[in-house]
Order: structure tokens, then sequence, then C-alpha cells
């Protein structure tokens, strides 16, 4: 699978560092990076006026750099910038622009471009500026953000601001930041393009979830061999059987549900063992198990749970086995991947005595406390590892938001684990399939629909 990195502001520093380290100067990066992102805005302006509102600092000497590369394209380019350069590189980027500086902002155009202040931002906008930004991006049709939005805190996606305007481009500089893949602040960036700039693989970086590359079965393959799968069924048999199907169109060889007692509303295709659960756990054959889609949570629920910890040997922990889990059950050295919403997630934090602020912070100290991995579910899913390993999942579509897309969810990590993946492995794959099915199933679909979809989206991954 082949991810790129998510950077916070300080490991964006350390990389350019990096470069200046090896001999580049800021200068000669700047025009690397604004180079990269003047090309982009020539090609949106397409011809058109283009307004460049320049900060103090280097994202301010990115504005002067695309003011005037797209001046030598020939677009007509207005700069204005209520503060001074305050940097070398800044400062030889406005001598370089040769050009006149307005210090308000009456200008008004086709599109507008805002270089204000860039990824170190970590405080709001004095109110002089954030009026002179909304006012240009008002009185423009087309808003480009260059690496990332002024007012929006880089490391967390936070909108520091009030009333900010939303932009139909972004343009990442290096390297993704959080705040491109977290919302609220992903909600203002519109379209997002990363410009390259020569920076190296960063250790400890969080990385996006892409497409994973996945292999067809062996041709001597046989459904043990392609991973037997066992699913724990509870008092509400309809998430298990969710969760069985999309397991089944996610790779897994066998299916198997283990159910208390039959129940004549099971597909064919799905095989029910209504044995004791841990004789059926005992199969050494069986290479994952889930436990928690319609499990319950009253006392035979928490036995289902108890079996189902000491006998598997990899596990995928969802919906209310997550609400029944202590400290103390888990098992020791075996591989266990939770698959929370953010009630859960709470709820796991205080069995675990996990203090944290926000989804992805509570996810990697969760995992590294408990020694989970965690897919922490959400408009801004994330996976956590417990060495510290952080993967973050491009947006997929709200219609996910609907009862049931979790137990699909769950049943697609679960399938790439009986297939021999490790759990972050699996859960990075997991999300991205949930999110390609949804985006074919379209509007309004179902969780059977979505489950459906499963074999559609692994497809392209082959």
């Amino acid at each position: 699978m082949t991810r790129q990195q998510v950077l916070t502001a300080d490991q964006m520093r350390a990389a350019e560092q990096a470069l200046f380290d090896s001999g580049t100067s800021v200068s000669e990066l700047m025009e690397i990076a604004a180079g990269g992102a003047a090309e982009w805005i020539r090609r949106v302006a397409a011809g058109r006026a283009v307004t460049v509102l320049c900060g103090p600092g280097n994202n301010g000497g990115d504005g002067y750099v695309i003011a005037r590369r797209l001046r030598e394209a020939g677009n007509a380019v207005t700069v204005i910038a209520p503060l001074e350069p305050r940097t070398d590189a800044a400062r030889e980027a406005r001598v370089r622009w040769d050009g006149p500086v307005g210090t308000s902002g009456a200008a008004a155009g086709d599109v507008f471009v805002d270089c204000l202040f860039g990824s170190g931002l970590a405080r709001p906008l004095v109110p002089e500026h954030a009026l002179l930004l909304r006012d240009l991006a008002a009185r423009h049709r087309v808003r480009v953000a260059v690496d990332v939005p002024s007012g929006i805190a880089s490391d967390s996606g936070a909108v520091l601001n009030d009333k900010l305007p939303a932009f139909d481009l972004t343009l990442a500089l290096g390297a993704w930041k959080l705040a491109h893949w977290n919302l609220p602040g992903r909600a203002l960036m519109g379209q997002m393009r990363l410009v390259p700039i020569g920076i190296g693989a960063t250790q400890g970086a969080a990385q996006l979830i892409a497409r994973p590359h996945l292999a067809a079965p062996a041709a001597d393959s046989h459904k043990y061999r392609r991973g037997l799968l066992g699913i724990v069924a509870g008092a509400m048999p309809g998430a298990s059987l969710l969760a069985a199907a999309a397991a089944q169109r996610a790779g897994a060889g066998y299916v198997k549900l283990l159910a208390p007692e039959a129940d004549l509303r099971t597909p064919p295709e799905v095989v029910t063992d209504t044995a004791p659960l841990g004789e059926a756990l005992a199969d050494s054959r069986i290479a994952a198990v889930l436990v928690g889609p319609g499990l319950g949570r009253d006392e035979a629920a928490r036995a289902r749970l108890a079996a189902a910890l000491a006998e598997a040997h990899g596990l995928v922990i969802d919906a209310d086995a997550l609400m029944l889990l202590a400290p103390a059950m888990l098992p020791q050295g075996k591989p266990v991947l939770a698959t929370p919403h953010d009630g859960e997630l709470e709820t796991l934090c205080r069995s675990f005595g996990v203090i944290a602020e926000g989804r992805r912070a509570r996810a990697l100290a969760l995992a590294r406390v408990s020694g989970m991995v965690v897919l922490a579910k959400g408009p801004d899913t994330c996976v956590a590892a417990p060495d510290g390993r952080l993967a973050l999942a491009p947006p997929a579509s709200s219609w996910l938001s609907v009862a049931g897309t979790g137990d699909v969810l769950a049943g697609i990590a679960a399938s790439r684990i009986a297939i021999g993946a490790d759990p972050f492995t699996a859960a990075c794959e997991a999300v991205w399939l949930h999110g390609e099915a949804a985006r074919q199933a379209g509007a309004a679909f179902t969780p059977s629909q979505l489950a459906e979809r499963v074999a559609h989206a692994l497809a392209p991954c082959l």
C-alpha cells in the first residue's frame, strides 16, 4: 500500500531544514514551492486577473513569487500586503516582484490567492486581518489558498476565526499537513492538490490512506488457505450478517457465523456453527474472529466476548464488545483491532485511563496504552498503532452516516486479517475499501447495498 506522508508544522520545518542543510537556500526553495503553486493558479486563472494577499513571513514570500510568475505568464496581478516582510527570503521575493503593493482590500477581480499566513499559524488572525481576508475573498469569484488557508490551525484543522471564507482550491506545499485531512478546517479547503518540493521521508509522520495493492488468490488456494473468519453472533443477528456479507466480498475464503442457535433467515452462503462458542473457537483453522456486531450488552454477551478473547488468534472488536471490554480482558501477545466510533472511543478511554482531546489524540493514546490497533471511525477516520504509527483517511461519502455501515467496515477489516494482514494494514485496507464501496453505491444506500459493493471496490486493487 502506497501512502503519502502528512506532517505536523514542526515536522515540516525539520524537513525543510534538511533541504537547507543539503545546500538549498530558503529563496531557492521558495522559488520551487511557489513556482509549482503558480502553475496551478495560472491554469485556474486561465488568463484572468489575480489578486494575491501576502503576509509578513515566508508564506507571504511565496505570494510575491506567485505574483511575479503570473505576471510573467501574462496575467494582470494585484498584490496586497498589510504588513512588511519580516524574513530575508520574503524581502528578497518582494524586491524581485518589483511592482506596486497595496495595503487594503479594495481590489476586486476573478481569482483571489491567500498567502497571508501558512502552516505555522497557531493563533487567531487579528480582527483587521480577518476582515481583510473575508473582504477580498468576497470580491473574487475563485479563491485559492496556498499551503493552509489563513485562520486554520495546521496541526489540528481547528478554525481559529469566525466567518472564514471557503476556498475552491488549496495547494499544499511540500507535504500534506494534518489540517488538510481534519475537520472542521478541511471543509473550507475545496479541492486539494500537493505541490512537491523534494522533501524526503519523515520518520514518525502520519500517512494518508491510499488505494491498497492486493493480490488475487494463488492458483492452488482453497477456502482455508484463503482464511477462515469466525463472526460471533449475539442478540441481534442482523448486524453480524451484515459483517459476514462484507467479509465474504473482502477476500476471505470462508466466513462462519458462530451463533447460539440456527436462524432460518441466514443466507445459504453463510455457514452457521451453533456449537458452544468455546468449542467452535477451538477450531485451529480459524485465522481471525470478529466479535461485537449485534452482540448485546448483557451477561450472556459478556461471556461470549470473554470466550472470543480467550480463544481467538486474531481479533477485531467492534460495537457492543467495545462497551463491555475491560483492560484485564485483553489477551497478551495476540493481534487486536478495535473499531470504535466516537462514543465507544470515549468509553474505552475511560476504561483504560486515557485522557486526551480529539479523535486522533485519543486513538493514539488508547493504542499506546492498550496495545490494540485502533480504527477510530468518523467523518475524519484515523488508524493508530501501539508503536505510534498513524494513518489518516481521505474524505468518504457522507451517506455512510447510517446505522449498519460500521458493521460492514468491521467485516471488511476482519476479512483482511483472516487473509493474513496485520491489524494496522488490515484497518487501512478496510477504510479504503469501505470508502470506495460507498462511492460506488451512490446516494442513500442501505448497509446491505454497501456490503454488496465491497467486491467492486476490491477489484481495482488487484
